[in-house]
């Protein structure tokens, strides 16, 4: 299965920036990744796409961030950037790392992987 490592969340007065990032990995495999996204949950909500990018470069955002996030990918890293600025209370929650494609190897076959998530808090 396809690993998703996430990094970057921590805690900034509204107003603030943070970086996220996503590593992908497999060992004894290789794969390949159809798409990228990045997804967050606040207590007490569901779950929510913030942002997604595609292996051919189409992004689309969530409404609530245009404008304040940007998506990035590193493909030579297997690594997912999201670049948060203008933070608001309202961006409080956990963040997500997805990614869906195709692994080779041993075992193939579709993916979906899920990283563990990483806490942003925005303060007033």
């Amino acid at each position: 299965q396809v690993q998703l490592v996430e990094s970057g969340g921590g805690l900034v007065q509204a107003g603030g920036s943070l970086r996220l990032s996503c590593t992908a990995s497999v060992s004894r495999s290789s794969f390949s990744i159809n798409a990228r996204g990045w997804y967050r949950q606040a207590p007490g909500k569901q779950r929510e796409l913030v942002a997604t990018i595609t292996s051919g470069g189409s992004i689309s955002y969530a409404d609530s961030v245009k404008g304040r996030f940007t998506i990035s990918r590193d493909n030579a890293k297997n690594t997912v950037y999201l670049q948060m600025n203008s933070l608001k209370p309202a961006d409080t929650a956990v963040y997500y790392c997805n990614a869906a494609g195709y692994l080779y190897g041993i075992s193939p076959g579709p993916f979906d992987s899920w990283g563990q998530g990483t806490q942003v808090t925005i303060s007033s």
